[in-house]
């Protein structure tokens, strides 16, 4: 797992945290992990003697090694695990040269990587997972507090008809929720890989699937790999898919708040702090930097995942090229959606609303955007193509007129035959006019409850997995 957080860019589009859990010291450790426990087997096993389960794991410590030599050993290598074996059986033979031979034995390269990027994985996830908890938390009081908030709604960027904010901010935080519950899911469900040079474990003889077993089982691992892996990536692809499907996600809350924080629509605003948000050459200028981000975030995220999925089709038993690609791929998607995840937790709490500027909107056009209520009842006693057609008359007239689309209703015969004067009020009071949105909003704050998520929660830190 490569890459860094330093330079120009690098704190914009990758947090530190995030850079942590899924460095090349995190993967390190789980690759001396999977040493150590395939060295607990096999002398659970009975295949090494005792002792060698102590002597390998004590030079399992990743301070022992030098990543930047296990990098440039790598590219005569082609992958970090051949050098790091070679380190690890060097320092094993130094102190304990009769256990030094059981280093690695039966296993392959790909067995050594794969099972230190599910360790990972596992670390990457858990950061992602604790800060989707407090981004759900800070949705959910948004969605509570404004349950009631009437806004405009919007299709194809025209005024549609009233909502309110509380549904809107539910709408986002719903699919927030099914991410996280396929993460926590696949977090739940590590696939460790012990398979040997071609999936067989020909090496162990009559012992591979009863080692195989026992390594699972100190692994810890949730689900033991009845079959190798090596050449069958679809889990790993899955994850990718589901990386950018929340970054997506993300990409369309910051979206939609990028909108609504334009200077002719106001009705949020990101939160504020000294020189955020600038311009180099206007001072008034506010600009969204986090929607900025997080949106960038979102347009880098699909072609990542379009390399994870072009990798599928590897060659016979080991691949050629597409398992290599995956290394700086899945660690980048894993940056990108963790920093867009930290930015949004900062826009979602701190997110200015105000609900006048939402109300205004609504007014904008003169009570147009309750044609639809209106037409609806008048459709009760007229039918609903006069109704419609009615609506259609009396809107072209308030957009001549300058007038408010109440006023003309209730200068027409057609209309108030129908609807008294405390009617037609009511009708246009977009208050009223909600819908099924406190069931929408109900039903997502039921399912976030469900998951046991709090209406806020405080910032945590990530811990590692497992040893291996």
């Amino acid at each position: 797992m490569t890459g860094s957080h330093a330079g120009l860019f690098g704190e914009l589009f990758v947090d530190r945290e995030m850079a942590d859990a899924i460095s090349d010291r995190a993967l390190l450790h789980g690759m001396l992990g999977f040493e150590a426990m395939l060295a607990r087997a096999l002398e659970a096993e009975s295949v090494a003697p005792q002792g060698t389960a102590d002597a390998i794991a004590g030079q399992c410590d990743p301070d022992f090694y030098d990543i930047a030599e296990l990098g440039r050993a790598a590219t005569l290598a082609g992958n970090p695990a051949i050098p790091l074996v070679k380190a690890l059986t060097a320092r094993v033979a130094a102190v304990a040269p009769e256990q030094a031979k059981w280093v690695h034995f039966g296993a392959t390269s790909q067995d050594v990587i794969d099972s230190g990027h599910v360790h990972v994985i596992g670390c990457g996830l858990k950061l992602i997972d604790m800060r989707l908890v407090r981004l759900a938390g800070a949705l959910r009081a948004l969605a509570e507090t404004h349950r009631t908030t009437p806004m405009i709604g919007r299709t194809f960027l025209q005024q549609a008809v009233p909502i309110t904010f509380g549904v809107k901010t539910a709408l986002w935080l719903d699919p927030l929720l099914e991410s996280r519950h396929v993460l926590r899911q696949m977090l739940a469900e590590p696939i460790v890989q012990l398979a040997g040079a071609a999936g067989t474990l020909a090496a162990l003889g009559d012992d591979g699937d009863r080692l195989q077993a026992r390594f699972v089982a100190l692994t810890q691992a949730a689900e033991p790999s009845l079959i190798p892996w090596h050449g069958q990536r679809h889990r790993i692809a899955r994850l990718a898919a589901e990386l950018g499907i929340l970054t997506g996600n993300l990409g369309k809350v910051a979206r939609d708040i990028g909108l609504m924080a334009q200077t002719e629509i106001g009705e949020v605003a990101e939160p504020e702090a000294p020189g955020k948000g600038g311009s180099s050459a206007m001072p008034h200028k506010r600009n969204p930097v986090l929607c900025t981000l997080i949106l960038a975030a979102a347009e880098r995220a699909p072609g990542l995942v379009a390399t994870m999925l072009s990798a599928l089709p590897q060659e016979h038993e080991r691949a050629l090229g597409g398992w290599h690609a995956e290394w700086p791929t899945l660690p980048e998607l894993f940056k990108i959606a963790g920093a867009a995840l930290a930015q949004m937790i900062t826009l979602i709490e701190g997110l200015q609303v105000f609900p006048e500027r939402m109300r205004a909107n609504i007014d904008l056009t003169q009570g147009l955007v309750m044609s639809e209520r209106v037409s609806l009842a008048l459709a009760a006693t007229l039918g609903k193509a006069k109704a419609h057609h009615l609506l259609e008359e009396a809107s072209r007239a308030c957009v001549a007129q300058n007038q408010h689309l109440r006023d003309v209703l209730a200068s027409m015969p057609a209309v108030t035959e129908h609807l008294t004067a405390e009617a037609l009020a009511d009708l246009f009071d977009p208050t009223t006019y909600r819908g099924a949105s406190d069931a929408i909003i109900e039903r997502v704050l039921a399912r976030a409850a469900q998951a046991a998520l709090p209406r806020a929660a405080a910032p945590t830190r990530a811990h590692g997995v497992t040893d291996a």
